[in-house]
């Protein structure tokens, strides 16, 4: 593991392989080792001759926990990943989301064109456009004195995630109330690179994929089989569709 600063932000990340570089993003309340390293993406992409590099976004894992919501707007989470591929002197790279990661990687395609070659979505279709991603019973969830406490289903399911990952919950319940920003229907039209949205079929948090890539120009959808979204992230066919998808764009 290695860090950097951005700004008073204390980020960490890990920078593997040779070859083209794909940026990973991981979802909320994981960290790089359990979206990426642990499912074997680190493994599978330098296989296929990938620089592949993955951060811990602020909040989470061994970066910088801040507990001011602002301090989590979606476009500063977009900035530590440009300002990392800037710290590594890469220009333009392909990037890789999941769940809030891959909002954030829209937010960075939408925004800094210039610097993504191609985007992976994964875990994130319309609701990307329809929807403020994850609702307020979740910090309910994550702030609530015990697990005991929580009714809602969603809210145990990702409660119980936190508490595995021993993650600091004031700072996800930040992150939640400050990343909570929509991309218009336009903005979304106006990203130029080509985009793979991968999304379970049997994911109920995401919205569909097909909806989404009906927006974006050059997109096209991946249904990851029988799969909800905390189990579509290491799945076989979602990989395989990835290692596809990038080498139409290499």
């Amino acid at each position: 593991m290695t860090m950097f600063n951005h700004g008073a932000v204390e980020i960490a990340y890990l920078d593997e392989g040779e070859g083209e570089p794909i940026v990973l993003v991981h979802g909320f309340a994981s960290t790089k080792e359990i979206n990426w390293v642990y499912p074997s993406w680190v493994t599978t992409l330098k296989s296929a001759g990938h620089r592949v590099i993955a951060l811990d976004n602020r909040g989470h894992g061994q970066s910088s926990k801040l507990y001011d919501p602002a301090d989590y707007h979606t476009e500063k989470m977009a900035g530590d990943v440009g300002a990392l591929m800037d710290h590594l002197g890469i220009a333009r790279a392909d990037v890789m989301g999941y769940s809030m990661g891959a909002r954030i990687c829209a937010f960075l395609a939408e925004k800094h064109a210039a610097r993504v070659k191609a985007v992976v979505l994964g875990g994130l279709g319309i609701r990307l456009v329809d929807g403020v991603g994850l609702p307020q019973s979740i910090v309910d969830a994550l702030l609530a004195p015990s697990i005991d406490n929580v009714a809602d289903k969603q809210g145990r399911t990702f409660r119980t995630f936190a508490e595995q990952t021993k993650s600091d919950r004031r700072a996800l319940a930040a992150c939640i109330r400050g990343s909570r920003q929509t991309m218009t229907r336009e903005e979304a039209a106006a990203i130029r690179a080509p985009v793979l949205v991968a999304v379970g079929t049997k994911d109920d948090v995401a919205g569909s994929p097909h909806e989404l890539a009906a927006i974006i120009p050059d997109a096209r959808a991946l249904d990851i089989p029988d799969r909800d979204h905390m189990l579509s992230v290491g799945d076989k066919v979602f990989k395989q569709g990835v290692l596809d998808f990038l080498k139409t764009v290499s």
